[in-house]
């Protein structure tokens, strides 16, 4: 089916193909069988793996298949890793600025021969995902391209949104997307034309007997054998697979030339009877290898040699001796040669066996080991894997560092407008507090992660979702336990909870915070904080109807705004707040009975916003000068607003209306 699927594929006319099943039931064995059958059909092969320990880390399996296909080495200098990137990329001849944002991704340092373009966090992320697509097309426009999306039950959300875009670009490209995932995992894209579906089922007991006889070398095993394997099993072939080496590595059966003989009856329990219980017999049998495998197991799936090195303290020779023992066992396979070997599990079940056969004490030994060595080896991965660090130091029950690393994972998300991902991260982190003693510093930490969170949560379900309520109520108790009152954070908090009110229609209670954030901001040597606050009282008294009242505290702001010591409230609070201020400003002077100064304080926050070239800041002053207009019933502006927002196509209908 899938070599029909790649004809019609090569002929621009694209297909994906979506196989399902449990785990072991073979869905890589379909994708490395499909690569073997493809052979010197000219082609080129991009594959993506997810990974459960990165659902929280945007787009895992691109970085990694770029950082893969360019030959990133371990000790590679920024420099050479840009060249190796853009040899890489030449590929599909992309526009300078794609360099630029798929090299932030990576990341690797600015370059001034492709200086990364002033984004705000969605346009970036925007840009990437059509970088992302375009590289797709560009190697598509050489030679037709084979790509294998596997375990896709683990993807990151930021991933499923790009592959989304994917699916639906592929349709007119010379591509065969293949995507793996587990049953659990439901499937958006059935049922669309260039979409097909193959569900892997367990294995019948002929096919079962023969693949027993397969492992075997092709000789017969005895009925009785054969009968308990394939019972055993139940038809899941990595079981099967397993379950036959367990038993001729066991010493019970004696090969002969063309079978192998069982001497006497069968032992009760001989036969391991679930997948587990099998790897852990063979993992048993591996004596002097059996530590080299748990310790790659504590790292992933995957694991660097050089990494293994670290942690294990061997000498050379014997560590590249035991690596080889235990490839040769077919558990693992490697990839390259040390120092730049790599070594893959077989199967994520394969894995598990062997992180589960250590014991409590030397599993968070071993986690607290791993996070040190990557610290020490690894170092350019705290900015760009924080999670990773977060997640061995939380395997090793250090929560204090699991946690710091939680939260810079989530501040990276925030910046990289992968917002899904950061809460869940955040929320990783949260959970954690609890293993801290109660102090001071705990509450800090605590405090600081809320803060980030409601960044987060504000982005992702709105300034007036009940979750960022509850994070801005908890934030500000802790602004009281940490005595933190007057400070950034702490005006960060009463904003939040004013904004949040202010959306959700709370009226009295937006004044209410307006007010106590206004009366804090009184006390402050900034006069930052006095500026805000007499915008927020100024549109909450507007909102509440009391047109002179906030005119007057719109005007005080208007006289307190100084562009450039004012500069970083856009990314503070959202918009520049001396572009709200004017805008605003022009509602309160039109309700008074001033439309020409009204207009004036509108054009005026327009010119300023594209000055500072600060996206949300420009759609907030199209949004606000639009509905001043339509309160002069202007229907030109109403109309050039809306299209110069770019979204906001409500003006025009508000304008056709009027």
């Amino acid at each position: 089916m899938l070599l029909r699927r790649w004809v019609r594929a090569k002929t621009s006319n694209g297909q994906v193909a979506l196989i399902s099943g449990e785990p072991g039931i073979g869905k890589s064995r379909i994708v490395a069988a499909l690569a073997e059958r493809l052979g010197a059909d000219p082609h080129l092969r991009l594959r993506f793996f997810c990974s459960p320990y990165h659902q929280d880390s945007a787009l895992f399996p691109f970085c990694q298949q770029l950082a893969h296909a360019a030959g990133f080495a371990h000790d590679d200098t920024p420099a050479v890793k840009w060249e190796k990137l853009e040899a890489l990329l030449a590929l599909a001849a992309p526009p300078d600025e794609d360099i630029a944002v798929l090299a932030d991704l990576m990341p690797l340092p600015a370059s001034e021969r492709y200086p990364l373009p002033s984004l705000s966090p969605q346009r970036k992320k925007d840009q990437t995902l059509e970088a992302l697509i375009r590289q797709l097309e560009g190697l598509a426009r050489r030679q037709p391209v084979v790509t294998f999306f596997e375990d896709t039950h683990w993807i990151d959300p930021t991933s499923r949104e790009l592959l989304d875009l994917t699916i639906e670009r592929v349709r007119t490209l010379p591509v065969l997307l293949i995507v793996t995932f587990r049953p659990e995992f439901q499937s958006p894209w059935t049922g669309q034309e260039q979409v097909s579906t193959l569900a892997l089922n367990r294995l019948d007991r002929h096919d079962r007997t023969a693949l027993v006889e397969q492992i075997a070398g092709g000789k017969a095993v005895p009925d009785e054998v054969m009968a308990q394997i394939a019972d055993h099993t139940d038809g899941v072939p990595l079981f099967i697979e397993e379950l036959t080496k367990n038993v001729l590595e066991s010493g019970l059966l004696r090969e002969e030339a063309d079978r192998y003989v069982l001497d006497g009856g069968l032992p009760a329990f001989a036969i391991p009877t679930t997948l587990h219980a099998s790897l852990m017999a063979r993992l048993d049998r591996l004596a002097g290898v059996r530590h080299l495998a748990q310790i790659g197991a504590a790292i992933g799936r995957q694991f660097p040699y050089a990494l293994l090195r670290a942690v294990s303290g061997l000498p050379e020779d014997e560590l590249q001796a035991a690596l080889v023992r235990l490839a040769a066992t077919g558990l693992v396979s490697q990839r390259g040669t040390p120092p730049e070997a790599l070594y893959v599990f077989k199967h994520a079940l394969v894995r598990d066996a062997a992180h589960d056969s250590l014991l409590r004490n030397a599993r968070q030994q071993l986690h607290a080991q791993i996070g040190e060595a990557l610290e020490t080896h690894y170092p350019e991965l705290m900015d760009s894997q924080p999670e990773l660090f977060a997640h061995h130091y939380g395997e090793a029950a250090l929560p204090g560092k699991a946690i710091t690393y939680w939260h810079l994972a989530g501040k990276s998300s925030v910046a990289k407008s992968a917002v899904i991902e950061a809460i869940a991260q955040l929320r990783r982190g949260l959970s954690l507090l609890d293993g801290l003693p109660e102090t001071r510093e705990r509450q800090q930490l605590e405090l600081d992660i809320h803060v980030t969170l409601t960044t987060a949560l504000m982005a992702g379900k709105g300034y007036a979702n009940p979750e960022v309520v509850a994070a801005l109520e908890r934030a500000n108790q802790l602004v009281t336990e940490t005595a933190a009152v007057g400070t950034p954070l702490h005006f960060f908090v009463l904003y939040g909870l004013w904004v949040s009110n202010h959306n959700a229609g709370a009226i009295a209670a937006a004044l209410e915070h307006a007010t106590n954030f206004l009366s804090s901001a009184q006390s402050h040597p900034s006069s930052g904080p006095l500026l805000v606050g007499h915008r927020t009282l100024a549109l909450s008294l507007i909102y509440s109807g009391d047109y002179p009242a906030g005119l007057a505290h719109f005007e005080t702001a208007a006289s307190l705004y100084r562009p450039d010591e004012h500069r970083d409230s856009a990314f503070r609070y959202g918009q520049d707040v001396g572009v709200s201020v004017f805008v605003q400003l022009s509602w309160a002077l039109w309700h008074r009975g001033y439309p020409d100064q009204s207009a004036r304080a509108a054009d005026r926050a327009l010119a300023l916003s594209r000055q500072l070239g600060h996206i949300h800041t420009l759609a907030h002053a199209f949004f606000h000068a639009g509905v001043a207009a339509v309160f002069a019933r202007d229907v030109a502006t109403v109309h050039g607003c809306g299209n110069a927002s770019g979204a906001d196509l409500t003006f025009v209908a508000l304008g056709a209306v009027l």
